[in-house]
């Protein structure tokens, strides 16, 4: 099936998680660089289009319901069918986002040819194999190379996110002072096998504000509140809080954009700061470097090879040993080579 050289309704389906959404900015900005007549509407779950609000070339967001009962997504894609025409690009390899495309009736549908959706799409696009297996690649090539047979071009600009400027501003008068700012991110939604333990993160703020007088803000979002507990009560040094009692996406990209250094867990954070150019103490341990190796990470990635990883599990069958190894000094010592001193 043919696209239209001019269409005028496109529907991206986005990732699921805060990180895949960031790496997904490049391949976003392409297809309207390459179509920049089309209305190009973004439908992903709340986090998601709180996450992409304000980049200049979205021209609509919908927010989507976490897992929708059947008549939920007969709803949903009536919705759609105006905002769906020409295109559809599926960028989560799950069937459920695949069907979705199909009953919005979009007139032609782009994605990876897995998980047994195949005829939900008019365009399947192979995933990368190595030696006949599906193999991982950085997420951001991987989104530009689902574009890709649409004629869309690779910029070279990387990540992009904007911040609200009020919000900005909020968290601008919060971190006034002196000293380089350091944003720690213990938490990681995907599971505690990516969470470097928290009383580390304490110990890691306490060295950079006794050897560079660092502001650390600790940053956690809705259902991390033991982590958030555990690194206040192993702290020395007075940690700063810009959530305001209420943790919102806006008020996390406010905070990363104002940041010197991330430390933080292979999570959301790490890509929200890799799209504001910040660099990043990534602290990695279950998952594998190639979904997330960014030629455009400033920073540097601490990692030890084990036997048993990386296994992305979400909780670890072991003894952690991935995480456990890395000590706060090794990371103090890392961030200590990205702040003024």
């Amino acid at each position: 099936m043919t696209l239209s050289p001019n269409p005028q309704h496109i529907l991206v389906l986005a990732p699921n998680w805060l990180g895949d959404a960031a790496m997904c900015t490049p391949a976003l900005r392409a297809l309207k660089q390459r179509f920049p007549a089309a209305e190009l509407c973004v439908a992903g779950q709340p986090g998601i289009c709180q996450l992409l609000d304000g980049l200049p070339w979205i021209d609509r967001l919908y927010s989507l319901p976490k897992r929708p009962g059947f008549f939920r997504m007969l709803a949903m894609a009536s919705a759609l069918r105006p905002l769906s025409r020409d295109l559809a690009v599926v960028f989560p390899h799950s069937f459920r986002a695949a069907w979705l495309a199909w009953m919005a009736g979009a007139r032609r549908r782009i994605g990876y040819d897995r998980g047994g959706r195949a005829w939900l799409l008019t365009d399947r696009i192979a995933p990368h194999r190595e030696t006949g297996r599906i193999t991982p690649i950085y997420m951001a090539r991987e989104y530009l190379d689902l574009v890709a047979p649409l004629g869309c071009e690779e910029d070279g600009r990387g990540l992009e996110l904007a911040a609200d400027a009020a919000a900005v501003e909020k968290v601008r008068r919060k971190l006034a002072g002196s000293g380089p700012i350091v944003g720690f991110a213990p938490g990681a939604a995907f599971g505690p096998s990516k969470r470097w333990p928290a009383e580390r993160y304490a110990r890691v703020a306490d060295l950079l504000a006794e050897r560079v007088g660092a502001r650390c803000v600790l940053m956690t979002g809705p259902g991390e509140e033991d982590t958030r507990e555990a690194v206040l009560r192993a702290a020395s040094t007075p940690l700063i809080d810009c959530n305001e009692g209420a943790p919102s996406i806006a008020r996390l990209k406010a905070v990363i954009s104002q940041l010197d250094l991330l430390i933080g867990n292979d999570s959301g954070p790490r890509h929200i700061a890799i799209a504001f150019q910040k660099p990043v103490i990534c602290i990695m341990g279950s998952t594998s470097p190639k979904y997330t190796d960014s030629p455009w990470e400033k920073g540097r990635i601490l990692r030890v090879d084990v036997d048993c990883g990386p296994c992305q599990k979400p909780t670890c069958a072991t003894d952690h040993r991935c995480m456990t190894r890395i000590s706060p000094e090794a990371v103090a010592a890392a961030a200590l080579e990205f702040l003024p001193r």
